[in-house]
């Protein structure tokens, strides 16, 4: 599986951010608009990720650790052409936990995959995902983030710890 260092934070000024990212960043910002469908799986977490006004969607499958610091995920994307058959077919075979809607702004600084996110329902939030290489450990990782949440005025007392479906059922 593919590995990566990632933090979640609620930020009260997204535009503040994203002024200090742009400064920042190698490349971006990529605009998105996603529909997470997430289904109920024995273990880890299982969605289903659509892109605003086209048939194309990612199966996403991760495990992590819900704590609010930076934190290792394991993941697996499979890119499909028919969400609507794939959403179907898994719906069928699983329960359907929830869904979430957001606007995202994807930015890239050095190995850093940064995400500015509008929320439906929840607000403003910014994601880092250090995507490591394979020789890299998570605490190197974990330290990339750290000085990156720190560049970006990023407190521990803003991270949360799990995803925005469980904010969203959890309100």
């Amino acid at each position: 599986m593919k590995r990566n260092v990632e933090i979640k934070a609620k930020v009260a000024d997204l535009a503040a951010v994203g002024r200090i990212v742009e400064r920042l960043a190698d490349s971006g910002p990529m605009e998105l608009e996603q529909e997470d469908t997430f289904f109920v799986c024995p273990r880890g977490r299982l969605k289903l990720r659509r892109f605003g006004g086209c048939t194309e969607a990612e199966l996403i499958y991760y495990e992590r650790p819900e704590s609010s610091g930076p934190r290792e995920s394991q993941y697996l994307v499979h890119p499909t052409a028919d969400a609507e058959g794939l959403r179907e077919v898994l719906a069928a075979a699983f329960d359907i936990r929830g869904v979430v809607r957001k606007r995202r702004a994807v930015y890239l600084i050095g190995q850093t995959r940064v995400h500015l996110d509008r929320v439906e329902g929840l607000g403003e939030f910014v994601e880092l995902e250090v995507v490591l290489r394979p020789e890299q450990s998570s605490s190197e990782g974990a330290a990339i983030a750290r000085e990156l949440m720190e560049k970006l005025d990023i407190s521990s007392n803003q991270l949360i710890d799990g995803a925005y479906i469980d904010l969203l059922l959890n309100r």
